[in-house]
């Protein structure tokens, strides 16, 4: 339910005033400000992953809670099972091009080692399929000199390429939902409403 802050005038953005984007960001700020909104947010999409299996073994959120169990039991930081828990949450939006949905909806929250990690994973599990297809089983071999190339590979090779396995000890999602919740908190970097905030 929206806060008692008032509504703009204007029907078209290039007729709002200064103070009515103020009132738009008391009015983010908000709805946001409640503990866990966001983490629930993307929780609920999350969740969208639950069904198809589309001839694997496992549907998309099995995958997901399960590659995120393994990279908890390895000891992994919780930002890395984060984001192992979300690398493939732009799957069921944009299944062309998952990598780049999922990176976008963490890039403010986690580090650019573990943000290139998840825009760039589809290339690395590659390794297991490209070459049924044509293409180049190799391709992840351009990215050796990049810093964040040993990781995406260990994530990869340890968890998600394994990770569809029907018979395995998962964890249920309520394992990582405080973890979601303290990812999703705080922004790491400047937001859009800091921004315009500062610009004004």
């Amino acid at each position: 339910m929206d806060e008692d802050f008032g509504t703009v005038s204007f029907t078209s953005l290039d007729q709002c005033t200064r103070e009515e984007w103020a009132l738009i960001i008391r009015h983010h700020e908000a709805h946001y400000a409640r503990e866990g909104a966001l983490a629930d947010e993307i929780l609920h999409v999350l969740a969208r992953q639950k069904g198809p299996k589309l001839g694997f073994r496992v549907d998309r959120y099995e995958h997901s809670l399960q590659t995120a169990t393994r990279a908890l039991r390895a000891g992994e930081d919780e930002e890395f099972v984060c984001c192992a828990l979300l690398h493939d949450i732009g799957d069921t939006l944009s299944p062309e091009n998952h990598c780049e949905v999922s990176a976008a909806i963490l890039r403010p929250y986690v580090s650019p080692e573990h943000l290139w990690m998840v825009e760039n994973h589809v290339v690395f599990t590659g390794y297991y399929f490209f070459h049924h297809s044509g293409m180049d089983r190799h391709e992840h071999r351009k990215f050796k000199d990049h810093p964040a190339y040993a990781l995406t590979m260990r994530f990869v090779r340890d968890y998600d390429a394994p990770s569809f396995d029907p018979d395995y000890d998962t964890e249920p999602v309520e394992t990582f939902v405080p973890m979601v919740q303290r990812l999703f908190a705080q922004p790491k970097g400047s937001t859009w409403r800091e921004a315009d905030t500062a610009a004004a």
